[in-house]
């Protein structure tokens, strides 16, 4: 756990901040300016980079995946610029939330890996930088996206206890959790076999 030095009215208001950087819904904007139509009727009807693959547009994926990512480094690196690291490890977990749990879509938003791994290159490049390639091996073995965002996740408190100080253990924890949570379904056919693959539709 981090020390805690804001006050708790500069953490909640980081938390809303990043709560709001978290929830822009980039993959449905992306999809929408770049005319592929309305993400919640393709594929999953997931707002993330991995449905906008689905669309054949590996550049619109590409920027979603980078957008999203980005968000949640912005919200942690202007929290540990304005505030203290204990803002930074709650604008973190807000916009992994918002992007999640957008309140401008019902609620219903992405499974939030490409925050995750957003997030964790702003609070510590090395952690960010090990899930990033935790995520890459994973999927290169298994040629399934969601199993290596999952190994990914799962790892991330080892390389928070291996790499740093462990002051972020408890975010991992619970991030790696949410993350989980997100993928339920997608755990559910990785059990059955059925989860599509890498380049299948």
């Amino acid at each position: 756990m981090p020390s805690f030095d804001s006050s708790m009215t500069q953490l909640l208001l980081w938390a809303v901040l990043g709560y709001l950087m978290g929830s822009i819904p980039f993959g449905m904007i992306i999809a929408r300016v770049m005319g592929l139509g309305n993400l919640r009727s393709i594929g999953s009807g997931n707002i993330g980079a991995t449905n906008v693959l689905r669309t054949g547009n590996k550049p619109a994926a590409a920027l979603t995946l980078l957008f999203d990512a980005a968000k949640g480094a912005i919200a942690v690196l202007l929290a540990r610029a304005l505030a203290q690291e204990d803002a930074a490890q709650i604008a973190a977990l807000a916009a992994f939330l918002g992007h999640c749990f957008p309140v401008w879509l019902g609620f219903k938003g992405g499974k939030g890996v490409a925050t995750f791994l957003g997030l964790w290159l702003a609070l510590d490049w090395r952690v960010g930088v090990a899930c990033c390639l935790t995520w890459l091996v994973a999927a290169a073995i298994w040629r399934i996206s969601s199993l290596g965002a999952l190994v990914a996740a799962a790892m991330s408190a080892v390389w928070v206890l291996s790499l740093t100080d462990g002051s972020a253990l408890a975010l991992s924890i619970v991030l790696t959790v949410l993350v989980f949570w997100r993928h339920r379904a997608n755990l559910v056919r990785i059990k059955a076999g059925t989860e599509p693959k890498i380049g299948q539709s």
